[in-house]
Protein backbone atom coordinates (compact mmCIF):
# COMPACT_ATOMS: atom_id res chain seq x y z
CA UNK A 1 0.00 0.00 0.00
CA UNK A 2 0.64 3.49 -0.80
CA UNK A 3 2.88 5.38 2.36
CA UNK A 4 4.19 2.25 4.23
CA UNK A 5 5.12 4.27 7.51
CA UNK A 6 1.32 4.95 7.63
CA UNK A 7 -0.54 1.98 6.51
CA UNK A 8 -2.85 -0.14 8.08
CA UNK A 9 -1.47 -3.84 9.08
CA UNK A 10 -4.67 -4.68 9.33
CA UNK A 11 -7.56 -4.36 6.94
CA UNK A 12 -11.21 -6.13 8.54
CA UNK A 13 -14.10 -6.20 6.21
CA UNK A 14 -17.92 -6.31 6.47
CA UNK A 15 -20.20 -7.52 4.28
CA UNK A 16 -23.52 -6.12 4.45
CA UNK A 17 -26.00 -9.15 3.74
CA UNK A 18 -29.07 -8.66 5.90
CA UNK A 19 -31.47 -7.01 3.34
CA UNK A 20 -34.75 -8.47 3.15
CA UNK A 21 -35.19 -8.58 -1.02
CA UNK A 22 -38.58 -8.09 -1.17
CA UNK A 23 -38.38 -5.94 -3.99
CA UNK A 24 -36.18 -8.47 -5.89
CA UNK A 25 -38.85 -11.46 -5.48
CA UNK A 26 -37.12 -14.10 -5.16
CA UNK A 27 -38.17 -15.45 -1.95
CA UNK A 28 -35.25 -15.64 -0.23
CA UNK A 29 -33.13 -12.44 1.66
CA UNK A 30 -31.13 -11.06 -1.81
CA UNK A 31 -27.58 -12.07 -0.52
CA UNK A 32 -28.75 -15.55 -1.10
CA UNK A 33 -30.69 -14.62 -4.57
CA UNK A 34 -28.56 -16.73 -7.44
CA UNK A 35 -26.90 -14.57 -9.95
CA UNK A 36 -25.95 -17.50 -12.89
CA UNK A 37 -26.04 -19.83 -10.41
CA UNK A 38 -24.51 -18.43 -7.62
CA UNK A 39 -25.41 -16.29 -4.86
CA UNK A 40 -24.66 -12.53 -4.47
CA UNK A 41 -23.29 -13.29 -1.09
CA UNK A 42 -20.52 -15.76 -2.20
CA UNK A 43 -19.84 -13.48 -5.17
CA UNK A 44 -19.13 -10.60 -3.39
CA UNK A 45 -17.53 -12.93 -0.59
CA UNK A 46 -14.76 -14.22 -3.34
CA UNK A 47 -14.43 -10.53 -4.03
CA UNK A 48 -13.09 -9.90 -0.98
CA UNK A 49 -11.41 -12.82 0.09
CA UNK A 50 -9.11 -12.30 -3.45
CA UNK A 51 -7.49 -8.89 -2.42
CA UNK A 52 -4.69 -8.97 -0.90
CA UNK A 53 -5.55 -5.99 1.57
CA UNK A 54 -8.41 -7.82 3.12
CA UNK A 55 -7.59 -10.27 6.22
CA UNK A 56 -10.85 -11.17 8.43
CA UNK A 57 -14.36 -11.01 7.14
CA UNK A 58 -17.60 -10.89 8.90
CA UNK A 59 -20.62 -10.97 6.91
CA UNK A 60 -24.13 -9.84 8.24
CA UNK A 61 -26.97 -11.49 7.56
CA UNK A 62 -30.52 -11.80 8.38
CA UNK A 63 -32.21 -13.37 11.34
CA UNK A 64 -32.42 -16.48 10.87
CA UNK A 65 -30.23 -17.17 7.73
CA UNK A 66 -26.84 -17.52 10.12
CA UNK A 67 -27.07 -21.57 9.64
CA UNK A 68 -27.36 -21.21 5.60
CA UNK A 69 -24.91 -18.62 5.75
CA UNK A 70 -22.48 -20.94 7.29
CA UNK A 71 -23.37 -23.75 4.81
CA UNK A 72 -22.86 -21.38 1.81
CA UNK A 73 -19.73 -20.39 3.04
CA UNK A 74 -18.65 -23.35 3.77
CA UNK A 75 -19.78 -24.72 0.47
CA UNK A 76 -18.04 -22.53 -1.51
CA UNK A 77 -14.53 -23.40 -0.08
CA UNK A 78 -13.47 -19.71 0.54
CA UNK A 79 -10.43 -19.81 3.03
CA UNK A 80 -9.87 -17.32 5.71
CA UNK A 81 -11.16 -15.85 8.70
CA UNK A 82 -14.94 -15.16 8.45
CA UNK A 83 -17.14 -14.54 10.74
CA UNK A 84 -20.77 -14.13 10.67
CA UNK A 85 -23.48 -12.21 12.89
CA UNK A 86 -27.50 -11.22 12.77
CA UNK A 87 -27.92 -8.05 11.14
CA UNK A 88 -30.48 -5.34 12.74
CA UNK A 89 -33.27 -3.52 11.24
CA UNK A 90 -31.52 -1.22 9.05
CA UNK A 91 -28.52 -0.68 8.06
CA UNK A 92 -26.27 1.44 10.66
CA UNK A 93 -27.46 -1.52 13.08
CA UNK A 94 -26.44 -3.94 11.20
CA UNK A 95 -22.90 -2.20 10.27
CA UNK A 96 -22.65 -2.03 14.02
CA UNK A 97 -23.41 -5.18 14.66
CA UNK A 98 -20.77 -6.26 12.64
CA UNK A 99 -18.43 -3.34 14.12
CA UNK A 100 -18.85 -5.03 17.46
CA UNK A 101 -18.16 -8.80 16.26
CA UNK A 102 -14.70 -7.25 15.12
CA UNK A 103 -11.36 -6.81 16.92
CA UNK A 104 -10.47 -3.30 18.06
CA UNK A 105 -7.12 -3.16 16.71
CA UNK A 106 -8.04 -3.40 12.75
CA UNK A 107 -6.49 -0.05 11.23
CA UNK A 108 -9.01 -0.16 8.47
CA UNK A 109 -12.71 -1.99 8.03
CA UNK A 110 -14.13 -2.18 4.67
CA UNK A 111 -17.72 -1.90 4.04
CA UNK A 112 -19.07 -3.25 1.12
CA UNK A 113 -23.11 -4.77 0.14
CA UNK A 114 -23.32 -7.96 -1.10
CA UNK A 115 -26.36 -6.53 -3.26
CA UNK A 116 -23.30 -5.62 -5.11
CA UNK A 117 -21.89 -8.72 -6.85
CA UNK A 118 -19.87 -7.80 -9.49
CA UNK A 119 -17.12 -5.01 -7.74
CA UNK A 120 -14.16 -6.17 -8.84
CA UNK A 121 -10.71 -6.44 -6.87
CA UNK A 122 -9.16 -3.70 -8.35
CA UNK A 123 -12.28 -1.52 -6.87
CA UNK A 124 -10.99 -3.15 -3.48
CA UNK A 125 -7.54 -2.16 -3.64
CA UNK A 126 -7.66 1.46 -4.87
CA UNK A 127 -10.25 2.06 -2.21
CA UNK A 128 -8.06 0.90 0.25
CA UNK A 129 -4.72 1.84 -0.78
CA UNK A 130 -6.44 5.57 -0.90
CA UNK A 131 -7.44 5.45 2.60
CA UNK A 132 -3.62 5.55 3.64
CA UNK A 133 -2.09 7.59 0.72
CA UNK A 134 -1.51 10.86 1.55
CA UNK A 135 -0.69 13.89 -0.18
CA UNK A 136 0.72 17.49 1.10
CA UNK A 137 -1.79 20.64 1.15
CA UNK A 138 -0.53 24.27 0.46
CA UNK A 139 0.95 24.68 4.02
CA UNK A 140 3.26 21.30 3.53
CA UNK A 141 0.68 19.32 6.06
CA UNK A 142 -0.50 16.32 5.25
CA UNK A 143 -3.96 15.51 4.20
CA UNK A 144 -5.05 11.77 4.96
CA UNK A 145 -8.45 10.68 4.12
CA UNK A 146 -10.68 8.87 7.32
CA UNK A 147 -13.06 7.14 4.38
CA UNK A 148 -12.69 6.71 0.69
CA UNK A 149 -16.13 5.93 -1.44
CA UNK A 150 -16.20 4.81 -4.94
CA UNK A 151 -18.10 7.23 -7.56
CA UNK A 152 -19.90 6.96 -10.54
CA UNK A 153 -20.91 10.65 -12.88
CA UNK A 154 -24.39 11.54 -13.11
CA UNK A 155 -24.96 11.42 -16.85
CA UNK A 156 -28.28 13.18 -16.50
CA UNK A 157 -29.39 16.53 -15.52
CA UNK A 158 -30.43 16.78 -12.01
CA UNK A 159 -33.60 19.34 -10.76
CA UNK A 160 -34.36 19.63 -7.35
CA UNK A 161 -38.16 19.30 -6.81
CA UNK A 162 -40.34 20.65 -4.05
CA UNK A 163 -43.99 20.00 -4.55
CA UNK A 164 -43.81 19.35 -8.03
CA UNK A 165 -42.26 22.59 -9.06
CA UNK A 166 -38.18 22.52 -10.27
CA UNK A 167 -37.06 24.82 -7.60
CA UNK A 168 -32.91 24.08 -8.40
CA UNK A 169 -31.21 22.87 -10.91
CA UNK A 170 -27.85 21.23 -9.49
CA UNK A 171 -24.62 21.19 -11.15
CA UNK A 172 -23.99 17.72 -13.06
CA UNK A 173 -20.06 17.58 -12.62
CA UNK A 174 -20.16 18.10 -8.62
CA UNK A 175 -22.76 15.26 -8.80
CA UNK A 176 -21.58 11.28 -7.85
CA UNK A 177 -23.08 7.91 -7.89
CA UNK A 178 -22.03 6.31 -4.70
CA UNK A 179 -20.78 2.56 -4.59
CA UNK A 180 -19.22 0.06 -2.26
CA UNK A 181 -17.10 -1.11 -1.19
CA UNK A 182 -16.43 1.35 1.13
CA UNK A 183 -13.21 2.27 2.85
CA UNK A 184 -12.62 4.04 6.19
CA UNK A 185 -9.94 4.49 9.25
CA UNK A 186 -11.40 2.09 12.00
CA UNK A 187 -10.95 4.79 14.86
CA UNK A 188 -13.14 7.26 12.54
CA UNK A 189 -15.82 4.76 11.78
CA UNK A 190 -16.90 3.91 15.12
CA UNK A 191 -16.20 7.14 16.49
CA UNK A 192 -19.03 8.26 13.21
CA UNK A 193 -20.96 5.45 14.61
CA UNK A 194 -21.07 6.69 18.51
CA UNK A 195 -21.74 10.21 17.88
CA UNK A 196 -24.18 9.68 15.52
CA UNK A 197 -28.30 10.41 17.23
CA UNK A 198 -29.89 7.67 18.34
CA UNK A 199 -32.26 6.21 15.79
CA UNK A 200 -30.89 8.52 13.12
CA UNK A 201 -30.48 6.40 9.72
CA UNK A 202 -27.78 6.45 7.03
CA UNK A 203 -27.69 5.23 3.78
CA UNK A 204 -23.78 4.53 3.47
CA UNK A 205 -21.31 4.71 6.69
CA UNK A 206 -19.74 8.05 4.46
CA UNK A 207 -23.03 9.78 5.87
CA UNK A 208 -22.20 9.36 9.17
CA UNK A 209 -18.55 10.10 8.74
CA UNK A 210 -19.61 13.91 7.03
CA UNK A 211 -21.92 14.32 9.88
CA UNK A 212 -18.99 13.94 12.32
CA UNK A 213 -16.69 15.89 10.21
CA UNK A 214 -14.16 13.51 8.88
CA UNK A 215 -12.57 13.86 5.65
CA UNK A 216 -14.23 11.58 2.95
CA UNK A 217 -12.48 10.87 -0.71
CA UNK A 218 -13.30 9.66 -3.50
CA UNK A 219 -12.23 6.69 -6.08
CA UNK A 220 -13.49 6.25 -10.01
CA UNK A 221 -16.32 3.55 -9.20
CA UNK A 222 -16.85 1.09 -12.08
CA UNK A 223 -20.54 0.80 -13.85
CA UNK A 224 -20.61 -2.56 -14.01
CA UNK A 225 -20.74 -2.77 -9.97
CA UNK A 226 -24.43 -2.43 -10.34
CA UNK A 227 -26.59 -2.35 -6.69
CA UNK A 228 -29.42 -5.64 -7.08
CA UNK A 229 -32.79 -4.29 -6.27
CA UNK A 230 -35.08 -5.72 -8.71
CA UNK A 231 -35.33 -8.55 -10.69
CA UNK A 232 -34.28 -6.05 -13.76
CA UNK A 233 -31.37 -5.59 -11.94
CA UNK A 234 -30.73 -9.02 -11.77
CA UNK A 235 -30.72 -9.73 -15.76
CA UNK A 236 -28.83 -6.47 -16.09
CA UNK A 237 -26.11 -8.60 -13.88
CA UNK A 238 -26.66 -11.44 -15.93
CA UNK A 239 -25.64 -9.82 -18.87
CA UNK A 240 -22.65 -7.83 -17.35
CA UNK A 241 -21.73 -11.37 -17.02
CA UNK A 242 -22.26 -12.65 -20.44
CA UNK A 243 -20.41 -9.85 -22.12
CA UNK A 244 -17.64 -9.62 -19.56
CA UNK A 245 -18.50 -6.28 -19.30
CA UNK A 246 -16.44 -4.21 -16.43
CA UNK A 247 -15.97 -0.64 -17.43
CA UNK A 248 -14.43 2.06 -15.37
CA UNK A 249 -16.22 5.39 -14.69
CA UNK A 250 -13.44 8.51 -14.29
CA UNK A 251 -14.68 10.97 -11.78
CA UNK A 252 -13.18 13.38 -14.33
CA UNK A 253 -15.17 12.43 -17.75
Amino acid sequence: MADGSRGPKTVAALLLAAGSGERLGAGVPKAFAELAGVSLLVRSLRTLRSSLSVGPIVIVVPEGWLSEAGRVTADSGIAGEVGIVKGGSTRRDSVARGLEALHSHHDAILCHDAARPLASVDLVDRVTERLWASRRGPAGAAEGADGVVPIVPSRDTIKRVRGGWVVETIPREELGLVQTPQAFRAEALREAHARAPSGEAASDDAVLLEAAGFRVAVVDGERSNLKVTTEEDLRMAEHILGTGGGILWSSRS
